[in-house]
């Protein structure tokens, strides 16, 4: 049988059988080309896990499995970096005796990260667009430049769901609702590997839940919240996404670290959700299990225990799986469970055409990853990203420019406030200051010059993002402010890693005041009596309670990439209408417990059970326009609903303003009376919908009653019938009159749930 006429099966059986036990191990490892000291690193306890490294050609002898962040780590325009993938591709094809080449990963989450790449939005920008299609196309652009330069896996998206705000990777997640995170993180998945490249969900399961917010603490969650919070995206992700690949969380639930939960690796991953890709590890996640979880003795043990638990490939180095033989009370088991981790790997290796005969990597190339197709992406994201708060005065649009401008805050001539900590400008380049942000970059005082080039704009910081202002620097911006007719104040974070910004990977808050002294500066301007927009630049919301009333409009831009400038300033003139929505609740109170719209009755604000308030200053979903809309209520076709069947439920809108703007139609569900306590109400399905003044529109959800469906008493997903309580409008604050549905018949035990409510906007070309 010729090779062509191979199956993959057989074909994989075949490379199999002619490796040795080191070149197996080989196939489940990375290598990292990385030289960091203690004062650079990038991922948790880089310089201490990466000691000892041997160089490239010592590590792959036997061959290599992944090639770890060829293109950004050392910062390196495409070309080279191309040539040097490209010499360790031939190494492995043609100088070790596997001749396999490796599957080369990058960190892909805001763009890809390496050197003048576009920075897009952040994911929880992204959730504020509610746009699957738009974050698909941005996804597939993003899959094509990886593809270009020889990338064949993409370390994203996040599917961790927010349930405390003040955990620094807020800005990395797509929101609190799981719904909205299963959709668009499942929409990325399908536009990155629309382009040829893997995507990896990552951090499975429950990072985002850590206690109080702290990077890699342990996780307190039962079972339901699990199952109904935490886990619904990363099935959707894999039954209807395709995903190819799962990154495992640092954190540990009851005890048990997610690197050696074979429960979750195997028995709900595979076992339950037919996964048949690959389980890679967090970086130095393996080795963890014995330095930081202590749950085994050396870093054999650690390396067998994730391996039983079903992890494929470690990375960003081969340390505990090529010790995995070392004192092993059960070979047999490691060997077996060798083997079908390299099938894995292999299978990915021959569906991305690494084996095909007279297989090349690509000739070295100056591609264009900042490209205009990039550019107009990260624009229409950034737009659509912006959410106008407030505006009770009718200050915005200024479609009378101001002659004057005050533009003050630590972020108003700062590009990099407009980045996460995942993009390479934030990652990386502060290593690197001779090179700056890498790409070309506006701040937002930078691009009001230039969107109101009539006006005199004057900038002034007035505080440092975090220390003390020095003597005079606030009464610096005070005196800028009185003197304009319109002051912008711009506060937020700065993102960055492991406490070097107030956003981002292990740099958590201490509570959701304004960091540093914003706050006192927002105050102070306030008080001049200057008309005062107050614009939130961040990556997790802040309490904004204080300034509601006071300023004259509130806008809140979540790390809305490079082109959020000139989106911002574009949306404060009315070029453009605001069309974000909130997909996580702006606090009212910095001093509130971690909440999330989603809370059961008593963990819900009012009747007076406690002296603390947890209520939001704006509600989940919440978004103005420049335009106003008309929701109707919710009309289901019919009043009863099989506890088995599905249903059509439709909700009319209208453009009732005077000009063009979109709007995301909310229809939420209440389950009243249920064998366990329910959130209050949860979002049951979206649509954003764009109309001209006057014109109306009707969004037909396509409801199953799986939709309705919780983990009971029994420790089973179960639909039960009942009265259900429908509603609609254009936040969780802001809903219609409830409409009853009657789900109807016996207790359905549910297998494998539907996940989606697939929507279409009748009416308008939506």
């Amino acid at each position: 049988m010729s090779v062509d006429t191979q199956t993959t099966t057989e074909r994989i059986e075949e490379l199999l059988s002619r490796m040795t036990w080191e070149e197996k191990l080989a196939q489940l490892g990375s290598h990292w080309n990385d030289r960091r000291t203690g004062g650079e690193i990038i991922a948790p306890m880089q310089d201490v896990m990466g000691a000892g490294r041997l160089d490239f050609a010592a590590a792959a002898r036997h061959g290599m499995g992944h090639l770890t962040r060829r293109f950004g780590t050392t910062p390196v325009r495409p070309r080279d970096g191309m040539i040097a993938a490209r010499e360790d591709q031939l190494f492995l094809r043609d100088s070790t005796r596997p001749g396999i080449p490796a599957i080369l990963h990058e960190e892909c989450l805001t763009g890809l990260t390496t050197l003048g790449a576009t920075v897009y939005p952040t994911p929880l920008a992204w959730a504020a667009t509610f746009d699957r299609e738009l974050v698909h196309e941005m996804a597939a652009a993003i899959g094509a430049d990886m593809r270009a330069l020889g990338v064949h896996q993409g370390l994203a998206p996040v599917l961790d769901v927010t349930t405390d705000y003040r955990w620094g990777r807020v800005e990395e997640t797509l929101g609190e609702d799981p719904f909205v995170v299963a959709t668009l993180g499942t929409a990325y998945v399908r536009g990155l590997q629309s382009a040829g490249v893997i995507a990896t969900l990552k951090h499975f399961a429950g990072h985002a839940s850590s206690r109080g917010g702290r990077n890699h603490a342990p996780v307190a969650m039962g079972e339901r919240d699990l199952r109904d919070l935490v886990l619904p995206p990363f099935e959707m992700a894999v039954r209807t996404g395709g995903a190819g690949s799962v990154m495992n969380s640092y954190t540990e639930t009851d005890r048990v670290p997610a690197a050696a939960d074979r429960r979750l690796l195997t028995d709900i991953l595979r076992g339950e959700w037919g996964f048949e890709g690959t389980v890679v590890s967090d970086y130095w996640a393996v080795a963890f299990l014995k330095a930081k979880h202590r749950v085994a003795a050396t870093v054999a043990d650690a390396g067998r225990l994730a391996l039983h638990a079903g992890m494929d490939v470690e990375l960003p180095d081969t340390a505990a799986f090529a010790a995995l033989a070392v004192d092993d009370p059960d070979p047999e088991r490691t060997a077996s469970e060798v083997d079908e981790a390299v099938r894995r790997v292999l299978r990915q290796k021959l569906a991305l055409g690494l084996l095909d005969d007279g297989w090349q990597p690509p000739e070295p190339a100056d591609v264009d990853l900042d490209s205009e197709r990039n550019r107009s992406i990260a624009r229409r994201l950034a737009e659509r990203s912006v959410v106008l708060l407030d505006n009770p005065r009718g200050l915005l649009p200024l479609t009378l420019p101001p002659a004057r401008i005050a533009v003050v805050g630590p972020g108003a001539d700062d590009p990099r406030v407009l980045m996460g900590a995942y993009s390479y400008p934030i990652h990386v380049l502060p290593r690197h200051p001779e090179l700056g942000l890498g790409i070309d970059a506006d701040s937002i005082a930078a691009a009001v010059r230039r969107r109101f080039g009539e006006a005199e704009v004057s900038v002034v910081p007035g505080v440092p993002l975090v220390e003390p202002p020095a003597d005079g620097e606030i009464e610096r911006a005070v005196d800028a402010a009185a003197e304009a007719d319109v002051a912008i104040v711009v506060v937020g974070d700065r993102a960055g890693m492991f406490g070097t910004g107030t956003s981002g990977e292990g740099s958590d808050a201490p509570g959701l005041d304004l960091p540093g002294h914003q706050g006192r500066l927002a105050d102070a301007v306030l008080a001049t009596g200057t008309p005062v927009i107050l614009l939130v630049v961040s990556g997790r919301p802040y309490a904004l309670g204080r300034y509601v009333g006071r300023a004259a409009a509130i806008v809140q831009a979540f790390f809305p990439g490079v082109e959020g400038p000139a989106a911002i300033a574009g949306i404060l003139a009315g070029d453009t209408a605001p069309s974000g929505h909130l997909p996580v609740q702006i606090p009212c109170h910095a001093d509130a417990l971690p909440h999330t719209y989603l809370a059961p009755p008593l963990g819900q604000d009012g009747d007076r059970i406690s002296s603390l308030s947890i209520a939001a200053a704006f509600p989940f979903g919440h978004g103005l326009s420049y335009t106003s809309f008309e929701v109707g209520a919710p009309e289901p076709a019919a009043s009863d609903l099989p506890t088995d069947g599905r249903t059509s439920v439709s909700v009319p809108v209208r453009n009732t303003g005077g000009r063009r703007g979109a709007t995301v139609v909310q229809l939420y569900a209440s389950d009243p009376v249920a064998q366990v306590t329910r959130p209050v109400v949860q979002l049951l399905g979206y649509a954003r919908v764009e109309l001209d003044s006057g014109a109306a529109a009707r969004v037909h959800f396509d409801v199953h009653a799986d939709r309705f469906s919780f983990v009971g008493l029994e420790g089973r997903r179960v639909v039960e019938p009942g009265d259900i309580l429908l509603s609609s409008g254009r936040s969780v604050g802001d809903r219609s009159a409830e409409v009853l549905l009657r789900l109807a018949g016996p207790t359905r035990r549910v297998e494998h749930a539907v996940l989606d409510t697939p929507t279409r906007v009748e009416g308008v070309d939506a």
